[in-house]
């Protein structure tokens, strides 16, 4: 059974039925708007560009299947639009300030943690793990950088086949990062450190053990105080159990059909949206975030707010484009391109940064292209026909199909690419 991939290209596990209410904030005040986030007044300008980008997560919503769909987007911190289209639950209309969780966007936070330490002269990114935790094989070889790029050579945890049969039977169960970690590494290596690029959870979930050690602190607190305080992000949390503060944007998902044995035929559509979380990422860095959130980050981290210019450029370095190579035994190995390159923590597509989490129901993304200050979130959910007759997802990068589909609208000139490896 196919396993639900972080969308655009980058691996990894899970994941919604009509389409009801909309709710646009860029011809008047919004319906639904999270507090402390005021609408900018509206021109005729802004109101006809949010009427076609509302019209394009329309279409996305039909062709795609989507229960929900949540979408902002910015210019040069300018609102052009803020819209909620369909429901969470039946009969429930989806809003602008419901919470769902983002995946791999908090990768870029634990990434940008760790260059705050660098910037401040705690560690630095070619320190070795041998420091913090030498009893992890290679210790004395793998670095900060290579977790934080995922060159590290920890195979992944997620394509394994143990993992995949206990996740599935039991979507509730409540993983530690040490049998993340042990799971890991029960697969065998097929690369040395530095020597290839493989989308690897093992690779974050050790690199959050390496900030508590180097610390002596709980990684949510330090995500807390050095990053989520900072940039203002009062939705984002971290939490220990599957927990998502009220309002919540409802996730639904046929994916494990195959897993309990469900024959075609047989009508299987479940909620997921509190299935356990804690197989994600570190411990500490398992999130909840609405799109107000989701777009300021998506600033924050195309711009660097937080950092140093170095880091800054070490966080968005192109230099990876053309490493890697596909290889027997790691399913997600492959030679980074202009369509998927990899910086510190984040995915650099063209000229855009991005982070595109797609799991447990839901799908997601936000972008920023720098050289515009045009800024991206889209939060979306899948109906029952997004699923085949396997349970495998129809179209699992839908929230990426629509961020490239607004990015094109917007910036002809820069849309990202669409090509699949």
């Amino acid at each position: 059974m196919q396993r639900g991939k972080w969308a655009m290209m980058g691996p990894r596990p899970w994941l919604a039925l009509a389409v009801v209410a909309v709710i646009v904030s860029a011809a008047g005040a919004p319906s639904h708007v999270a507090a402390g986030q005021p609408a900018m007044p509206p021109t005729s300008a802004t109101s006809a560009q949010a009427a076609a980008l509302v019209a394009l997560a329309r279409d996305a919503m039909a062709q795609n299947d989507l229960k929900a769909v949540i979408v902002r987007v910015t210019i040069d911190g300018q609102e052009v639009v803020t819209a909620a289209l369909g429901e969470s639950m039946t009969g429930v209309p989806t809003t602008t300030d419901m919470h769902f969780r983002n995946g791999a966007v908090a990768i870029s936070y634990v990434a940008t943690l760790l260059l705050r330490l660098v910037d401040q002269q705690v560690v630095g990114l070619d320190d070795t793990l041998s420091n913090w935790l030498p009893e992890l094989p290679d210790a004395d070889r793998v670095t900060l950088r290579m977790l934080a790029n995922m060159t590290a050579g920890y195979p992944d945890y997620v394509p394994n086949e143990q993992f995949t049969q206990d996740n599935y039977l039991d979507p509730f169960r409540q993983w530690t990062p040490q049998e993340l970690i042990d799971l890991g590494l029960s697969t065998p290596r097929v690369f040395a450190p530095g020597a290839n690029w493989d989308y690897s959870h093992t690779n974050y979930v050790i690199l959050g053990q390496a900030l508590e050690r180097i610390t002596g602190r709980p990684l949510a607190a330090l995500l807390r105080e050095y990053v989520l305080d900072p940039l203002g992000l009062n939705n984002t949390e971290s939490f220990s159990t599957a927990a998502i503060p009220e309002p919540v944007l409802h996730a639904f998902s046929s994916e494990r059909r195959a897993a309990l044995g469900i024959p075609r035929g047989t009508r299987f559509y479940e909620e997921s949206t509190y299935w356990n979380p804690s197989w994600t990422l570190p411990q500490g860095a398992i999130q909840t975030t609405n799109i107000y959130d989701m777009t300021a980050t998506a600033v924050a981290v195309g711009e660097g707010t937080l950092l140093s210019p170095a880091s800054h450029a070490a966080q968005l370095d192109p230099g990876l484009l053309g490493f890697g190579a596909p290889l027997e035994g790691c399913a997600n190995c492959r030679t980074l391109n202009t369509v998927y390159n990899y910086g510190l923590g984040v995915v650099l597509s063209g000229a855009w940064v991005l982070q595109n989490p797609a799991f447990g129901g839901y799908s997601a993304a936000e972008a920023y292209l720098p050289a515009k200050k045009i800024a991206i979130a889209v939060a979306t959910t899948f109906g029952e026909q997004s699923f085949d007759e396997q349970g495998d997802y129809k179209h699992l990068g839908a929230a990426t199909e629509l961020f490239a589909a607004i990015a094109a609208h917007l910036a002809p000139e820069d849309a990202p690419f669409t090509a699949r490896p």
